[in-house]
């Protein structure tokens, strides 16, 4: 018992504590806040169409733990059910993070350590091909709002992970862990964000994700008025396009993503792109993005 106990304790209290005074308060999560996170994660995992899988989960989690945990993803650490579950993350670093992105996988947890994902399909669009719809670019015109790259991305996150409409109120898998290793990748002219301003210079939407060679991985999105992340993300895909990006990857099915011409794909095809591409260069900025053009305007 011993033996499983050690690696477990090891991987359960990696936090990394190379992060600013600043991020320390901002990506802070409380005790409260922490309890809530893990009973509705909890929650979550045992709902009718993912109850079946927890018991697997925990057996092939606890028998990654006693070997240590997983330090890159593969097939080879890969399981059939859960649904792309590929081991428990063991010594997660920013530069783990992108070689496994370069592979299709993103560390992800509700509660408990990171856990090393993919999915059987993914949701995908180019760039070039993205929708943007009619309310969003009838604003857009408008001028109403300002959109930005890179300006705000610690509070983009934070704000990515907050309580929102159709989502219970903390339950979220942008963890203190994952914003200190996005953050990271940000720093490091990996991971970007957009950002949408009113007219009082408020931050009322945005998004943010990582550039891996020519494939973007969206991770997460959020509004504070109507519209708001439909126009950033519309900046985003404008610019990707013309960056040279050939993908946007938003992981999982949504009916809004169909709505701005994401599909579905099978992750061998989707592998397949990322072969090709994961390591390609494009003409986007090294570093700090900057929105170059307004995409309204060319429509």
């Amino acid at each position: 018992m011993a033996n499983v106990a050690a690696p477990f304790m090891e991987i359960v209290a990696q936090d990394g504590d190379d992060i600013t005074a600043s991020r320390r308060e901002l990506f802070r999560e409380t005790m409260r806040q922490r309890l809530t996170r893990w009973v509705l994660g909890v929650a979550y995992a045992c709902q009718p169409k993912r109850a079946g899988d927890v018991p697997l989960l925990l057996w092939h989690a606890t028998a990654d733990m006693a070997r240590g945990g997983t330090r890159e993803p593969g097939e080879a650490t890969l399981h059939a059910r859960p649904e792309g579950f590929a081991g428990v993350a063991r010594d997660v670093t920013p530069a783990r993070v992108l070689a496994a992105a370069r592979k299709g996988y993103f560390p992800w947890s509700h509660c408990g350590p990171l856990k090393w994902w993919t999915r059987d399909s993914r949701m995908v669009v180019d760039p070039a091909q993205y929708r943007l719809s009619k309310d969003a670019r009838r604003i857009m015109r408008k001028g109403t709002y300002r959109v930005t790259f890179d300006e705000a991305f610690d509070e983009v996150i934070k704000a990515c992970a907050a309580p929102r409409k159709g989502r219970a109120a903390g339950l979220t898998w942008i963890t203190p862990k994952i914003m200190k290793l996005y953050a990271a990748l940000h720093d490091q002219g990996i991971a970007h964000s957009f950002e949408v301003w009113d007219a009082e210079g408020e931050l009322v939407g945005g998004g943010y994700g990582i550039a891996v060679g020519r494939i973007f991985y969206t991770e997460s999105q959020f509004s504070r008025a109507s519209n708001t992340s439909k126009i950033g993300f519309g900046y985003l895909n404008h610019h990707l396009a013309k960056w040279g990006f050939v993908l946007n990857d938003g992981k999982d099915f949504t009916p809004t993503l169909k709505d701005m011409g994401f599909a579905l794909i099978p992750r061998a095809e989707f592998e397949a792109v990322l072969a090709q591409n994961a390591r390609a260069e494009t003409s986007a900025p090294q570093g700090k993005w900057h929105v170059e053009d307004d995409p309204g305007a060319a429509k």
